[in-house]
């Protein structure tokens, strides 16, 4: 059996001190995490990563701007720089193909990378939990789009993400393990100049209330569509339809979960996905050790 230890790791990536947690053997499954402000592999995937670790070796970075990575952020460039400070991530881990596993930001970024080819990634398969799909400017991305570093506005922040407001929500703890990354120097101007309150963007809703343009029938690696039934962040029954626009992906519904179901439902994300992945392996001839 595996190790499930998971390791705090840092690598030079072009000058930019790049944080990432490591841990397991075999086949390489990469998760990238979501761009709320705090945002973090650390807190992302905290339930997650021993599960996998005993099964693939695991990779989890911080983006550029974001947890333990240095705090380099562009207004101008946004999206392309963090997608660039990636790629050159996984060509200096030697990562050449892997799995990936994204939530939210995470997924999404992966959907709209694997929909249009040749993928900047190394993706082999993906599952996304909440992630695609039009995001609607609504209550719940209200709360995100005002934190202000306060303890008040994350716990809102988190009203926001979470369907259990005891666990997640009304848990000091939380808030504070929460708030610690989300105020670290710099850490909201990265956030900000990512998704959330970049200048160029006059609408009060940042990037979000947009159209949503994705080539989904273009994705053709294998890919799982993980969605909370109460995702404020997104609209009823949105990972159906994505569903039936990629050719060949399995979608899941959980209920009692918003837009972190593999965080509230750690347990069930972790089956249903690390199935999926070794189904995905014995199709395509995967080896265990790689």
């Amino acid at each position: 059996m595996a190790q499930t230890i998971i390791r705090r790791r840092f690598i030079n990536v072009d000058g930019i001190k790049t944080h990432y947690l490591e841990g397991g053997e075999g086949p390489t499954v990469v998760f990238l995490h979501s761009g709320e402000f705090g945002g973090c592999a650390e807190l992302s995937w905290e339930f997650n990563l021993p599960a996998f670790a005993k099964h693939f070796r695991v990779v989890a970075p911080d983006w550029l701007g974001f947890g333990r990575t240095d705090k380099v952020f562009d207004f101008a460039e946004g999206r392309s720089r963090v997608f660039g400070h990636m790629r050159r991530f996984f060509e200096i881990m030697d990562i050449h193909e892997a799995d990936f596993v994204g939530n939210s930001m995470g997924g999404s970024n992966l959907i709209r990378i694997a929909a249009a080819p040749p993928p900047i990634f190394p993706i082999r398969s993906l599952v996304a939990s909440s992630g695609g799909g039009f995001a609607p400017a609504s209550e719940d991305r209200a709360k995100l789009l005002a934190y202000d570093g306060s303890p008040k506005s994350m716990r809102d922040l988190l009203d926001g993400l979470f369907y259990n407001k005891k666990k997640w929500v009304d848990n000091p703890s939380y808030i504070r393990k929460r708030q610690k990354f989300a105020t670290m120097p710099g850490a909201w101007e990265c956030a900000a100049a990512v998704r959330f309150k970049r200048p160029t963007i006059k609408s009060s809703g940042g990037q979000f209330g947009g159209a949503d343009n994705t080539p989904y029938e273009n994705i053709s690696v294998p890919t799982l569509l993980i969605a909370g039934k109460q995702d404020g962040l997104r609209l009823p029954g949105y990972a159906r339809e994505l569903g039936k626009r990629i050719k060949g992906s399995k979608v899941s519904v959980y209920d009692k979960a918003a837009h972190c179901p593999h965080i509230e439902h750690s347990a069930r994300f972790n089956k249903e996905a690390i199935s999926f992945l070794k189904g995905v392996h014995k199709k395509l001839g995967v080896k265990r050790v790689q």
